[in-house]
């Protein structure tokens, strides 16, 4: 499938998974590689579960980079096909492209793999994409970036 476009601003990202709705969610514990990303209940605090999608640069077709909207300096990072959060030189950041599928988005890296959450509270890993669900994502818009 072809890469689509996504508006840059402020955005929860809805997991798609059995059970009570999940998003993405920044952990409060940090391990080798920065904090874990998992799915998660909606927070009272948006501080863990709003993420900044934006290109890397401007240019139709330019990969995208994910950080926290509300901690500008920590972005997503995939070591060991595992997503984390890390306050690293942005340069070090994972860059993504999003597809189109049934029922929302699939969320690739620049290595052509998938994020999948097989459950709430699992850390969002990446993997060879397939066409199930638990690799489906929807990307709820909250703002642009810069409006409170």
């Amino acid at each position: 499938m072809p890469h689509i476009p996504v508006q840059p601003g402020i955005y929860k990202i809805h997991a798609h998974i059995i059970g009570p709705s999940s998003l993405v969610t920044a952990t409060e514990y940090a391990l080798k590689h920065g904090a874990p990303v998992i799915t998660d209940r909606m927070n009272p605090l948006p501080i863990e579960q709003d993420w900044i999608i934006e290109p890397t640069e401007s240019v139709p077709g330019a990969p995208y980079l994910i950080h926290l909207a509300h901690h500008e300096a920590a972005g997503l990072v995939v070591p060991e096909d595992k997503l984390y959060v890390n306050s690293v030189p942005r340069e070090e950041w994972a860059k993504f492209t999003f597809e189109r599928v049934i029922g929302g988005v699939k969320i690739l890296s620049d290595k052509g793999l998938a994020w999948r959450s097989g459950h709430r509270g699992a850390q969002i890993g990446l993997v060879a994409p397939k066409p199930e669900f638990q690799e489906t994502w929807t990307l709820e818009f909250v703002s642009p970036v810069g409006e409170d």
